[in-house]
Formats: C-alpha cells, structure tokens, sequence
C-alpha cells in the first residue's frame, strides 16, 4: 500500500453504477470497492455516490419501512468491513417516520458520523421532498482524514452558497459532494461555472462524484471533476463510464495532483446525447432482464439511427431487425434497411404486412363502406406493424424498440398502438434536427448509416407518395418553435416575435396541446433536454389554458 505525507491526501472517487433497490448487491459492491480503493490505489479516503446503498432515484421504494430498514442493515455491513481507511457512503435514513437523504463517513469497522442533505430539490425529475426531510437540527459537516479537515455536501447543497461557506468556516480544506446527477443538454459546463464560483467564494477545493447508469428515463453521466481551492477546475472523467478516479490532495496548496483520471475527449452535444443513449438502453435491458432487442427496421433515419444505437449498446447479434413492408414500400426503403443491416452485421428478416391490413380492411368493409380512405386505414398499417412486432418479442423473448422521436412525439405524429407500441424509446427526446446531427456524428466514428437513409426526404409510407412534410412544417421550422415552447415554455407571442409564421405557430402548439394523451402512454425513453416529455414535463391531459 502506498502511504500518504502529512499534508498530502489520496482520494478515490468511486464512479460506478448502484442500481436501484440492488441493496444488498449494492452493499457488498461498496464493501469489495472500498478494500480495492485501500489495497490496490492506496487511497486514504473513497467516496461513493448520493444513495449508493439503495441507488437513486429509489422513489416509492421509500416509503417501505421494509426497504429502509434493508438500507440500514446493508450500511452496517460495509461499515463492519471499512478498516484501514475512510469512506463515505450515502444512503436513505429512517429515523422514526422521517427520511433523511444521508451520508455517512465509516471508519474502523463502524459509522463514525452522518450528514443530512440540506437542500432538497423539488424540480424537473426531482421529488426529494416527497420522501426526504430536512433535519432542523442539522448543519455544517466536517471529519479528519490524516491531519486533513474534510467537509462533506450532497448534490443539491452545492448550487447554494451556504452550505460549502458554512463547511470552510469549520476548518474544512477539502470538500467531498457525492451526486446523482442526470445527464442533461448543456448542464456539464453549467456545473463547472458553479465549481469555480463556490471554490473562489469558499477557498475550499471540492472533489465532485457523480453517479453513473441508466435508470429508467433517465442516464447519471458521471463526468465527475475536481476543482482546486483558487478555482481551477479540472478536466471531468470520461462520461457514461465506470471508472476509479484517483488524485492526491495537498492540503498546502489545496490542489489536486490526478493519478488515474481518464478524461473526457468530446463534450459535443451530438457525443454526448449518443453516448447517452447507448448507456440507457444497455442498462435498461441489463437491469430487466433482457438479452436482445427488436425493432422494425423501415429504410429511414428514425429507424437507421435506433438500429446504430442498439448495436453499439448490446452487440450485432443480440439486435433483431425486421422490415415490415406495406403496398406503398417503396423498394428503395427496403434496399436501404437491407444495406444497413449487411453494414452493421445485423440479421434482417422480412414480415410483409399486406394479409393483416387486408384482413384488418375486410372486417371493417360494411362499416366504411362508402367512405373515402383516410388517417384510419393509415394507421391500420402501422398497428398492423406494431402487432406482429409484438408477436416478435413474445414469441423468442427480447424487448421491442419504438423507433418515434421527439418531433413526431410532441405533435402526434405517431400512431398510438402501431409504431409507439414497444417497452424502450431510445430517440424520444432527439428532435428530428438532432436525430440528423447525432447520425452525422456516429458516421464520423465508423459507417453506421448509409447517406442517403440520412438524406432523402422523411415519409410514413402509409400512402402512394407521402412524405411528412405533407402534414407538418419544415423540420427546421417544426423543430424551432417546439423547443421554444417545450423546452424553453416561451409564449406563442414570443415565439411569434422570433419570427415564425402566427399560424404555424397556434397550429403546432395546438398538436402538442392535443396530443398529451398520446404521450402519457409512450414508453420511456433516455432523458436528453431540459423538458423531456415523461417524468420531467407533466402536463395535464384535459386544460382549458391555450398560451
């Protein structure tokens, strides 16, 4: 074991993913880290993420007496097998009727102390006051490692400035801030801003963990950081990975030295939206049960993009695709699925739906007879898909892939029962826009996609010659005023004032308005944005509000 100098500190930072509710799995995980962050790095301290025992966001799992009571005993357990070095675990506390959002710092063989989480966000997809409380009696937090005072935040209670000042006002020269954190377009180089400003205001150098993994809609990116005590920040960690992270803090200087720190080599939206993905489908096939996965593969990009992202989260041989062609297939879209799957070796079957549509067409003849063809037998061939998909995923086992993005979703563009019919939606929060770049994107790493599956003109195939352009605007058009008025929640007029035509505009927002109910029953997918539609944007389905 390497030793440390009496000013110097080395810290592990343990990036790795604690599923939800995997209590004991999760406890005997930390117990085997925290001797590996002793015996293999040297480390005097280690560090685990906000709710590593029961994972977050355990929700309703709270409010079981049963499953807190689990929490505890699996605390006691690590804390039994901590010796010869310092951890910090954090895990829900019960104490009585109340829950507190905990961390606490074990040291032979016992739990020294706790800390309660002082800030408890209630926005977007956070319901921390639905389960946690603030202990009135709590307050600034510190502990001694090796001659060195450390200070112990979580997540929410760095964003204000008492907690960390309050923190250095007890001595502290080190911080520690475990987080579960989800990723989120932008939030990356807004949280390094908020490092350097707390470090600058509090003279403390901070060692942000964040949590890693999918959990139902949402993906923990890690990509934790360090930030020194003048207000440098350090490089993050690669994002969407497990790794040790290892650096020694000299509390002289209050700087890190990094020792084992892979960093992060493309923070462009486009990389990390697509690694995002990637890492949300794989861990929610592992953490279900599933080895493989469908999708109806139709020649397009919607499609194209699903079958690239699949392939790189599970492998060729664990993805199915499967061309579903109507009479209005063009052969081009067959060609084009055909030529993805031979270039990302993926075995393509082909289930024609012609005979369940006709059949479909038949049984309804006497009660559309005499009216004219429309959006019914339109959306008959797409449920006629979603129905043998179905059948697909039943029958060999493995979970369907709904192929809609959030475009299509915000507006109803898609057919309820037919092409939204799946257990994962990897692309519902990609604006058609971003589908296109995140496709230019993965291109640039190797051949996914053929060129003109990204190029020719998007079309449901559902009539003789339609493309989508003939329901909806531009995407360009469409993709601007949605997220104006989805993720930014501007107003019709300013979005107006932007210079996007006033009907077009009450035209959209009219879809998205009507459509809630659509969307309420879509499957979940990876939350990308700032307001991805599920968990983190709730609106209600029947409103009498038009702005």
């Amino acid at each position: 074991m390497q030793t440390s100098n009496a000013t110097t500190l080395r810290l592990a930072l343990a990036q790795f993913d604690f599923p939800v509710g995997a209590v004991q799995a999760n406890a005997r995980r930390i117990a085997g880290l925290i001797a590996e962050a002793r015996d293999r790095h040297g480390a005097d301290l280690v560090l685990f993420p906000e709710l590593a025992i029961s994972g977050y966001p355990p929700e309703d799992l709270l409010l079981r007496p049963a499953f807190l009571a689990a929490c505890e005993a699996a605390l006691a357990e690590v804390a039994k097998a901590c010796t010869g070095i310092t951890a910090v675990v954090g895990w829900p506390q019960a104490a009585g009727a109340i829950v507190y959002n905990a961390a606490s710092v074990l040291r032979d063989g016992r739990i020294e102390a706790t800390y309660r989480k002082r800030e408890l966000p209630n926005y977007a997809v956070f319901d921390e006051r639905r389960y946690f409380d603030v202990d009135p009696d709590g307050g600034a937090f510190a502990f001694e490692v090796k001659g060195v005072q450390v200070g112990l935040v979580i997540c929410e209670d760095l964003w204000f400035p008492e907690p960390l000042a309050q923190t250095a006002a007890l001595g502290a020269e080190l911080v520690l801030v475990p987080n579960a954190s989800p990723f989120e377009r932008d939030k990356t180089a807004q949280r390094d801003m908020l490092l350097a400003q707390r470090v600058q205001e509090a003279g403390v150098a901070v060692a942000y963990l964040n949590a890693v993994g999918g959990q139902d809609e949402l993906v923990f990116d890690g990509a934790s950081v360090l930030a020194d005590g003048d207000g440098g920040v350090h490089p993050a960690a690669r994002a969407f990975e497990d790794h040790w992270l290892v650096a020694d803090f000299d509390a002289g200087t209050r700087r890190f030295s990094r020792l084992h720190w892979p960093e992060e080599e493309d923070e462009s939206h486009a990389s990390l939206a697509y690694r995002a993905i990637v890492r949300g489908i794989r861990d929610y096939c592992g953490k279900n049960g599933f080895d493989r996965v469908w999708l109806g593969l139709s020649g397009g990009i919607d499609s194209g993009l699903v079958l690239a992202l699949a392939v790189d989260a599970l492998g060729a041989r664990n993805v199915n695709a499967v061309r579903l062609p109507s009479r209005y297939t063009s052969d081009l879209s067959n060609d084009l699925a055909n030529e993805q799957a031979h270039l990302l070796g993926v075995r393509l079957e082909t289930v024609a739906i012609e005979t369940p549509f006709e059949g479909f067409l038949q049984a309804l003849a006497p009660l559309f007879d005499g009216l004219a063809p429309g959006i019914a037998e339109e959306n008959l061939q797409s449920r006629s898909r979603g129905a043998l998909m179905m059948a697909l995923s039943n029958k060999f086992g493995g979970l369907l892939l709904t192929t809609g993005n959030k475009s299509e979703y915000a507006v109803g563009y898609a057919t309820i029962y037919g092409d939204m019919c799946g257990g994962f939606a990897p692309i519902k929060d990609l604006y058609k826009t971003e589908v296109v770049s995140l496709c230019r994107w993965r291109n640039a790493q190797s051949p996914a996609i053929p060129e003109l599956v990204i190029t020719r003109p998007p079309s449901a195939e559902l009539r003789e010659n339609q493309t989508d352009q003939d329901s909806l605007p531009p995407y360009d058009v469409l993709d601007g005023i949605l997220l104006r008025y989805v993720d930014q929640e501007r107003s019709p007029a300013e979005i107006v004032g932007d210079g996007f035509d006033a009907a077009t505009v009450e035209r959209v927002l009219r879809l998205v308005r009507v459509n809630e109910w659509k969307r309420r029953q879509a499957a979940p997918g990876p939350k990308l944005s700032r307001r991805a539609f599920g968990r983190e944007r709730r609106y209600p389905i029947t409103s009498g509000w038009r702005d």
